[in-house]
């Protein structure tokens, strides 16, 4: 995926640019029905499996059962809840989920009564546990889910206000040849690809030799890193904006939206590739998260939080520069953000106020993960040898 996205960012831009957007649309269009042909031909050679069931009813039911039960008492050892080995079967190839204490008021949905049927159970009253824990799971990562969005409402702006400035900026490489500012992204690309290149080789290594994980450091850590780097990375784009402001009123540019600025265009840098490596921590380590900790029968499901969350966080960017539009117009209809001249507006406080709701997203987030209980989980292997040592016994 990262080699297509670096071409479509220099060499479609480039052709769009420079040949027309004929070409620069027809490229990708046969691209894609290429790759449908080659999805079509390979079908065959996917593992299918059967279904098992909608998941979001199991997760009904359990919501349903549990409120159906408000009024039990819960029992006091966890053991009498019930379970069903051979219903969830299908559900649980790769381990069971065992019982927690968060959210006992779930718990209730498990608790056998006289009216329900151990053999035959109806769903709608008496559930598993481990279908209860199912649900738990779900909502435990829903306010690590949210601590992502920010940081897509960070990383948005560059297909923004990040263009429209590489435009006013001196894009040459050579006398014949500038960067067309599309292709800016590229930078944080090649930040991202670099970052998980050393991750994956050298970083792993060496911090498994401090937390004796195979994995180097948690999702939690992960991700914890990624919000930090984007925090720095808003608060340089503000004073890079400043920079540029001042060289647009050095030269007399300043009331010259379309004029360029005689600064270069690689004083963006330094923002595009920190979005980039906060990207290789946050955004990996945010779809990592959702596959390891989702239950396994909605894992597909869990994963698509994931872009559920880069879908918010850009509808988030809107409304936040809706709102900056708003709030900060003045009489003469000048704002912080204005259409047609950045040179006469405030961008750099724009960039400090996503800095500033960044941080408070980070110190939510802090509080979010040393809250967070991970999935707990038995795998078969486990279970067959507390199996085999009770015979014995």
């Amino acid at each position: 995926m990262g080699a297509s996205i670096l071409a479509a960012v220099t060499v479609i831009v480039y052709i769009q640019d420079n040949i027309g957007w004929g070409w620069g649309l027809g490229i990708p269009t046969i691209s894609m029905f290429l790759s449908i042909i080659a999805f079509v031909l390979g079908y065959p050679l996917y593992r299918h499996m059967d279904p098992v069931g909608s998941q979001f009813t199991r997760l009904l039911q359990v919501s349903v059962g549990a409120f159906r039960k408000r009024n039990l008492t819960m029992v006091s050892d966890p053991n009498l809840l019930y379970q069903n080995e051979e219903l969830d079967a299908s559900i649980s190839m790769d381990g069971r989920l065992v019982h927690s204490k968060q959210m006992a008021l779930l718990d209730k949905t498990a608790i056998v009564t006289e009216e329900d049927s151990v053999k035959a159970p109806n769903l709608w009253r008496l559930n598993s546990v481990h279908r209860v824990e199912e649900l738990k799971s779900l909502i435990r990562m829903g306010p690590i889910w949210a601590s992502g969005i920010l940081l897509i409402t960070a990383y948005a702006q560059q297909g923004t206000f990040s263009l429209q400035l590489a435009k006013t900026m001196d894009r040459h490489l050579t006398n014949s040849f500038q960067i067309p500012a599309g292709s800016m992204s590229v930078f944080t690309m090649l930040a991202m690809l670099s970052t998980i290149a050393l991750y994956d080789r050298f970083l792993i290594r060496i911090a498994r030799k401090f937390t004796g994980l195979d994995r180097g450091i948690t999702f939690l850590h992960r991700m914890g890193i990624g919000l930090l780097i984007s925090v720095l990375a808003t608060l340089v784009a503000g004073f890079i904006e400043v920079k540029r402001k001042q060289a647009a009123v050095a030269h007399g540019l300043e009331e010259k939206p379309h004029s360029i600025i005689p600064m270069s265009v690689f004083w963006l840098v330094p923002r595009y590739g920190l979005h980039g490596i906060a990207e290789a921590f946050m955004s990996i380590g945010h779809f990592e998260f959702f596959y390891d900790q989702s239950p396994e029968s909605m894992r597909i499901s869990a994963t698509a939080l994931f872009w559920t969350a880069i879908s918010v966080g850009n509808y988030v960017s809107t409304l936040l520069v809706s709102l900056v539009h708003k709030y900060s117009a003045k009489p003469d209809r000048s704002n912080w953000l204005p259409d047609n001249n950045l040179n006469k507006g405030k961008l750099e406080l724009f960039y400090w106020l996503i800095t500033g709701l960044q941080v408070v997203n980070l110190l939510y987030y802090i509080c979010c993960a040393k809250l967070y209980t991970y999935k707990p989980i038995q795998t078969p292997t486990k279970d067959a040898e507390s199996k085999e040592a009770a015979s014995k016994v």
